[in-house]
C-alpha cells in the first residue's frame, strides 16, 4: 500500500489508499485480472494455505484490487477489516448465516430491503434459525423479541424504502445489553453520511452497487467490522464463493475517490427536491430525514452528517395515481436500482416489495402510492421540473 498517515481524513485515504506500484510506475492500480497466484517455493505456497502469511492464492480467497477497495472501505467505516462479495444481497447473506448457527436467534427490523425480509423470514428458518421481527421505532418490542438464544441484532438505517431511523446510540447500547452482535446495513448513508461502528456496531454491511459505485456500472457488496468476526465471515465465503471479481474491485475502489464530492450534490439535490414536493397539490407526503416534519428528524441530525440523496412521496390517489405518475416521467429513470448519478424513480410495491404480502408491505409503511426517488446529480431545476410535470 501506499504511505498513509493517521493524521489523515478518511476521505482522503480514501484516495490515496493504493496497492503498492509495479515496475510500471502507473500511477492509477492496475487491473489483476487473473484466478491464480504464484509461489517461488513450496514452503511459501504451505505458509499461505494455513493463514500463516498473507498472500495472494487465488482470487477467489485474495486479489490485489479486491484488498484495495476493501482497505479504503474499512478506513472509511472505522473498521478492523472486511471482506468484499460479489453483490449486496451476498454482503448480508454472509453477514448473517458466517456467524449464526442452528439453534440461534436473529431480531430483525421489519423495515428492511425486500430480499433481505425474504431471506430472514423463508431461508434462516429452512437452517433452524429464529427470527423475530420488530416494528424500527418500537425499542419495548425490541426488549420484548429477547430470547436466550438471541445472538444478534439486524437493522436498516434510513430503512428501505421508508426512510424510518434507528436511533444507533440506541442499538449500541441494547445490543451491549444483551451482548448480541449488531449488524447494520448501511447501504443508504454510506459512510460518509454517518458511522454505525462509532455507535457500537460490530460489523456493517454494504450493497456496493448503489452509492458507493454510483453510476450503474457494477454489482458488488462488502462486510466490514471486527476482526475476529470478519474472519469466521473470511472462512465462510473463502468456501461458498460470493466472492467480488477483480474488475468490480476495481472500479468500486475508483469510485470511491469521488464519493465525497458526489453525496454533497446528492444530498443538496434531494433538499431541494424533497422541499418542492411539499408544496405540489397532487402529493399526500414527502419524507425526508433532514426536513423537520420527518418523525425522527432529532435522531437525523444526530447521527447522519446529511439526510442522503433518497426522497419518498405519497402520491394522491394510490396504486393508479402512482403508476401515472411514473408513465409520465420524461428524464427520471425508472429502473430497479438507485444511488446513481442520474435520478431514478421506482414504485416499491410492485418492484422491490413485491414479493412481500399487502399486509406486510403496510406493516413497514409501503402503501400503494408510494414513490421512492433516488435523486441524481443532474441540474436540480430539470429533475424538479420532470418531477411536477409528471405530479401535473
Amino acid at each position: 500500500m501506499s504511505k498513509a498517515s493517521n493524521k489523515l481524513n478518511p476521505t482522503t485515504e480514501a484516495i490515496r489508499i493504493q496497492i503498492p506500484r509495479t515496475d510500471e510506475g502507473e500511477h492509477s492500480a492496475p487491473l489483476y485480472l487473473t484466478s491464480s497466484f504464484c509461489f517461488d517455493e513450496a514452503e511459501t505456497m504451505r505458509a499461505a494455505f494455513a493463514d500463516e502469511i498473507h498472500e495472494n492464492i487465488y482470487s477467489r480467497f485474495t486479489n490485489p484490487n479486491v484488498d484495495e477497495f476493501i482497505k479504503k472501505m474499512c478506513v472509511l467505516e472505522g473498521a478492523e477489516a472486511g471482506y468484499a462479495t460479489a453483490t449486496g444481497m451476498a454482503a448480508v447473506f454472509v453477514s448473517v448465516f458466517a456467524l449464526l448457527k442452528q439453534g440461534d436467534h436473529l431480531i430483525c427490523s421489519r423495515s428492511v430491503f425486500g430480499s433481505t425480509h425474504t431471506m430472514v423470514t423463508k431461508f434462516l428458518p429452512r437452517y433452524g434459525i429464529e427470527a423475530t421481527l420488530v416494528d424500527a421505532a418500537d425499542r419495548q418490542a425490541w426488549e420484548n423479541a429477547v430470547k436466550p438464544n438471541t445472538k444478534m441484532v439486524y437493522l436498516e438505517t434510513p430503512t428501505n424504502p421508508q426512510l424510518e431511523l434507528i436511533d444507533l446510540e440506541w442499538a449500541g447500547s441494547f445490543a451491549k445489553k444483551h451482548n448480541l452482535i449488531l449488524n447494520v446495513d448501511n447501504c443508504f448513508a454510506t459512510p460518509l453520511l454517518q458511522r454505525p461502528i462509532d455507535f457500537g456496531a460490530h460489523i456493517v454491511v454494504h450493497s456496493a452497487t448503489k452509492w458507493i459505485d454510483g453510476q450503474g456500472r457494477v454489482l458488488g457488496g462488502v462486510v466490514v467490522g471486527q476482526k475476529e468476526l470478519i474472519h469466521d465471515i473470511y472462512l465462510f465465503s473463502r468456501n461458498t464463493g460470493p466472492s467480488l471479481s477483480p474488475f468490480n474491485a476495481w472500479i468500486l475502489s475508483k469510485s470511491l475517490e469521488t464519493l465525497d464530492v458526489r453525496l454533497q450534490r446528492h444530498c443538496e439535490n434531494a433538499m431541494k427536491v424533497a422541499l418542492a414536493l411539499k408544496k405540489h397539490k397532487n402529493v399526500e407526503w414527502v419524507k425526508y430525514p433532514f426536513l423537520e416534519d420527518h418523525p425522527q428528524f432529532e435522531i437525523a441530525k444526530k447521527q447522519m452528517k446529511a439526510g442522503g440523496g433518497i426522497v419518498c412521496v405519497e402520491v394522491k390517489g394510490g396504486i393508479e395515481k402512482g403508476r401515472q405518475f411514473l408513465n409520465k416521467l420524461n428524464m427520471i429513470s425508472m429502473t430497479a436500482n438507485l444511488g446513481d448519478t442520474r435520478t431514478i424513480a421506482s414504485h416499491p410495491a410492485s418492484t422491490t416489495h413485491s414479493k412481500l404480502t399487502e399486509q406486510e408491505r403496510l406493516n413497514v409503511g409501503i402503501t400503494p402510492g408510494l414513490i421512492r426517488i433516488s435523486v441524481g446529480l443532474e441540474f436540480i431545476d430539470d429533475i424538479i421540473a420532470d418531477l411536477s410535470q409528471a405530479l401535473d
